[in-house]
């Protein structure tokens, strides 16, 4: 591991938002205090929350303003029945896939139960604090309040116990919770919030329990465009698996407690969250916040013209160094995301070693060998899925070694996975829930559980002639050298020409500038101590970036530049970065 001597990576970052200090408010007390100011003026004011906010502490901490009338929203909510009946086709029986629902929220109340609520509220002199996911479906008042939490952290919920919202599930397997929220509760969410970012008055984070902050909607404005004209960081996080690795945890300083960190997330706006400080206070909101607000700036015109208001690009690390295998698996085709799923693009993706094991037995699975029999293959796997022989993977799948600072392609169709003791960057594009896995070694989860397979869908996507002299043609060591001088070179290392992603490695001991060319960047650098990212028009200020953190440059700062600055004088330091072709 030879990068330990940098162990500088940020756990925590934040974006500064200087000017509106005075816009921000930290605590129930406060909270409380500045909704106080407001209430001589409104009759009406609204709560609107995402699912999995704590309506139960909020509805107690909010009476303590002695409103005259107290709400709840979700009373009009269609009955349980007919609310599964609505999700049925969107939920099958399949543990992990479901189908993305694009139904609006309004679909899940009964309207005749709105327009009573809505008689109601009109009726009462007030004030009357309407609260709730919907609220501002019966009315946006006199003042909106949005009360918003980070994904990871509904994701921790739903493990502590918490149900899902639209049913009562405390004690559903965790797979079949995120399903449910992943497929339907966050794009209903989503859909409905990025309706009222633009007009919010106040918007309210309740990620810490208890501790809620509050900043005014244009300081959350502000900061959301803000962070759409220069480079920034989201807040990582890092979750334990049944194959993680030791390199995190050493070169990353993470706490002990887990026997290991497989994953990190650093670099997934739909996942991740992006801190803003204003002055002592600083909020934490989930990072899709800007690709709802400030879509065009953030990912340019032609990439927002192509894919809307979702961020295609994915970057995250995945430990298996002194842990095992990944489940071997499959991607699945586009057209069959599209009909199966509802997603319009798939998970292509490819794995940038950033460390390997120094022995030479570093490998990737990757594509099937010569000739192989189909049906033999087929019928091995479901005697592996059954208990009755493990899956004999070396007969069929190709083992490529690989090094430090190798780049290996993956398109949707490619049977794969990584090997033992690799350190990988794994660049995809987003859609990255659809693994299906063939085989996972015989393992459980941390859970205790068997962990699913998906025998049928991965089958049917496989690309049986994507085999070791395609393999090599194709997929590895795709690498070519397109500028070189005295202070370094520029390479394209992918993606495969079926993929979206275009990524390009700078090597330099000097500064070097970047062209955005109409696209969002996300970068990493993956060798040396840290660089310094330049605007060249001093639009914004110097911005850090250390090993191995994942940055990401909206397509509005255009041109920019980049310089070591990190541990030694003259370093020379290698930097990954992608966008869309």
């Amino acid at each position: 591991m030879n990068n330990m001597k940098y162990r500088n990576y940020d756990l925590d970052p934040v974006v500064d938002i200087p000017e509106w200090d005075e816009h921000a408010f930290s605590g129930w007390e406060a909270v409380r205090e500045e909704l106080r100011r407001q209430m001589d003026r409104c009759r009406v004011i609204v709560f609107d929350c995402y699912p999995g906010t704590d309506k139960e502490e909020v509805a107690k901490e909010l009476a303590l303003l002695s409103p005259a009338q107290m709400v709840d929203c979700e009373s009009c909510l269609l009955p349980s029945e007919q609310l599964e009946q609505l999700l049925a086709p969107n939920l099958p029986p399949d543990p992990v896939f479901g189908v993305m629902f694009y139904g609006r929220l309004d679909h899940c109340f009964d309207p005749a139960a709105l327009d009573a609520l809505r008689t109601e509220i009109s009726r009462s002199d007030g004030p009357v604090f309407l609260y709730g996911t919907g609220a501002s479906l019966v009315t946006k008042g006199d003042l909106l309040v949005y009360l918003d939490l980070p994904r990871w952290e509904i994701q921790l919920r739903y493990r502590r116990g918490m149900t899902n919202w639209l049913t009562d599930n405390p004690d559903a397997p965790i797979l079949e919770k995120y399903k449910r929220g992943f497929f339907v509760e966050w794009r209903i969410a989503d859909r409905h919030k990025a309706e009222l970012i633009g007009s919010l008055d106040y918007l309210m984070e309740t990620t810490k329990p208890g501790q809620p902050n509050l900043v005014t909607g244009d300081a959350f404005r502000t900061a959301l465009q803000a962070s759409a004209s220069r480079p920034f960081r989201l807040k990582p996080y890092f979750d334990p698996g049944v194959w993680g690795g030791q390199w995190m945890k050493e070169n990353i300083l993470l706490p002990e407690g887990p026997p290991n960190y497989a994953w990190s997330f650093d670099g997934v706006p739909e996942e991740n969250s992006l801190q803003f400080r204003f002055g002592k206070v600083t909020l934490e909101v989930p990072a899709m916040d800007l690709v709802l607000f400030c879509p065009r700036p953030l990912l340019g015109d032609r990439v927002h013209a192509r894919f809307g208001a979702e961020f295609p690009i994915r970057f995250d690390l995945l430990d298996t160094m002194g842990g095992g295998n990944l489940s071997l698996q499959v991607h699945p085709l586009t057209e069959y995301i599209q009909q199966t799923f509802g997603m319009h693009y798939t998970q292509d993706e490819s794995y940038y070693i950033l460390d390997a094991a120094e022995d030479g037995e570093a490998y990737v699975y990757l594509g099937l060998k010569e000739q192989v029999d189909r049906e033999r293959m087929a019928n091995d796997l479901y005697r592996a899925k059954s208990g009755e022989a493990p899956f004999p993977a070396e007969e069929y799948v190709n083992q490529i070694p690989v090094k430090k600072h190798d780049h290996v392609l993956i398109p949707a169709g490619t049977l794969h996975c990584s090997g033992k003791d690799t350190m990988v960057l794994e660049i995809s594009a987003t859609p990255y829930i659809f693994t299906f896995k063939l085989w996972d070694w015989g393992r459980v989860g941390l859970d205790g559980l068997p962990r699913p397979t998906h025998l049928e869908h991965g089958l049917k996507n496989i690309q049986w002639d994507w085999d070791t002299s395609w393999v090599k043609g194709n997929l590895i060591h795709q690498e070519k050298v397109l500028e070189e001088s005295e202070g370094g070179k520029v390479e394209r290392t992918g993606l495969h020409h079926r993929q979206f992603i275009e990524t390009f490695r700078y090597t330099f001991s000097t500064t070097v500038e970047i062209d955005c060319k109409d696209s969002v960047q996300v970068l990493n650098l993956v060798e040396g101590g840290q660089i310094t990212i330049y605007s060249q028009t001093n639009a914004f200020p110097p911005f850090d970036v250390h090993y191995a953190e994942t940055a990401i440059v909206p397509a509005a700062v255009g041109n920019y530049s980049v310089r070591p600055s990190g541990i030694s004088e003259g370093e020379t330091v290698m930097l990954i970065v992608a966008s869309v072709r």
